[in-house]
């Protein structure tokens, strides 16, 4: 799950964020383009350059004016999500395309990155979208076959972690949670979208709301790698993720895909490796964070693999760049390999055997291709 931890984020200063839900306020507009949207993040406001625009492709100009790192969303009414831009620093600009049909949407900053965010409600007015290249219906037509795909495979490997928790066999089940994680991590910006279902399911333990109940793939590992034992309440926790999880199984097909949620997801996914994989906190007890690393550059290959045509004539040299990064990535994550392993599995060594040189080498690794990777939506709809 994608949430950050940093030393500066004190409960004071999270609490405010928290307080100031209703602090929004509209800006005049930017520019003469009526698909730009000017969006000005402060610690206690989220501010629009206007309030309705035509539908189609938009694009967020994003100021973090704030002193906490923010992020940046477009929600249906209902909480799901069309796109977001996280991890933006104080001080910074982010630029982020979408395709929104007319409608009702919101605006949401979220400073410090908790909460449900400072709002504005916004709608994108007139026609429908229009039509695509259609290479790119073609892609969003594969990728969605992909995360169904995705879901799908997961749930016998969660089936075959959970029969091993409720046999009582720890070790065995050590040795099939990270593998049961693979599809999830791959395509989680999609799950993420329903909204609902990442917190049941992959919710870390720091990342607790007060009052909120633990459940998922963390619980258990804690359970697993520092509690060493297993429990009536670890059995439950486990029949619990596996319903969650077909919950999720049954509802992705419906997921609204598009090729800029496509771009945008895959640098979701290489965000989520800066905020949680290469720091160590998203596997806290089993280590394990190089499998969740390796699972979400793949899933972020494969919507770039599908999106590439376009954006090869759209823009040859980004491309190119990106084909560089990617090749990059993979090269020195395969030299974290466990010794013999072969590269189609996921034998990665434990991630508190990676030092600090290391996981400098992987950071700055991840953050040469989120990068270009950040310009990818803006290349497929030119």
């Amino acid at each position: 799950m994608r949430a950050v931890r940093l030393s500066a984020l004190t409960a004071v200063a999270t609490a405010a964020a928290l307080t100031a839900v209703t602090a929004c306020t509209q800006k005049s507009g930017t520019g003469g383009d009526d698909h730009v949207i000017g969006v000005t993040a402060k610690d206690d406001a989220c501010e629009v350059s206007k309030k309705e625009f035509p539908a189609g492709h938009v694009e967020l100009e994003i100021e973090n004016k704030g002193s906490k790192v923010t992020e940046v969303y477009i929600l249906f009414p209902d909480d799901r999500i069309v796109t977001e831009r996280e991890n933006i620093g104080p001080g910074t600009k982010q630029r982020v395309t979408a395709e929104v049909k007319a409608g009702d949407y919101v605006i949401a900053c979220k400073p410090g990155m908790k909460g449900k965010g400072i709002r504005q409600d916004v709608k994108a007015t007139g026609g429908t979208v229009a039509e695509r290249n259609p290479k790119l219906d073609q892609a969003v037509a594969a990728y969605r076959q992909y995360v169904q795909e995705q879901a799908d495979e997961t749930l016998p490997l969660v089936d075959t972690f959970v029969k091993a928790v409720k046999a009582g066999d720890v070790e065995a089940a050590k040795k099939a949670y990270a593998v049961s994680r693979l599809g999830w991590e791959r395509t989680e910006p999609v799950a993420e979208s329903f909204g609902d279902i990442d917190p049941k399911v992959d919710l870390r333990e720091a990342d607790l709301e007060p009052g909120q109940k633990w459940t998922g793939w963390h619980r258990l590992e804690k359970a697993l790698w520092k509690e060493k034992k297993i429990g009536a309440e670890e059995k439950a926790v486990a029949d619990l993720l596996v319903a969650d999880l077909k919950d999720w199984q049954q509802r992705v097909g419906t997921a609204e895909i598009t090729p800029t949620s496509m771009a945008n997801g895959a640098k979701e996914l290489l965000d989520e490796v800066a905020t949680g994989k290469v720091t160590g906190e998203e596997e806290f007890f089993s280590h394990t964070d190089l499998v969740d690393f390796k699972a979400n550059v793949e899933g972020a290959r494969k919507a770039y693999d599908l999106l590439k045509p376009v954006a090869q004539k759209n823009d040859p040299a980004l491309v190119k760049e990106l084909d560089k990064q990617f090749a990059a990535l993979d090269a020195l994550l395969d030299t974290y390999r466990e010794n013999g392993a072969d590269k189609a599995s996921y034998a990665f060594v434990s991630y508190d055997k990676v030092g600090d040189d290391d996981r400098k080498k992987l950071s700055d690794a991840v953050n040469a291709l989120a990068e270009p990777l950040s310009k990818l939506a803006a290349a497929v709809v030119k």
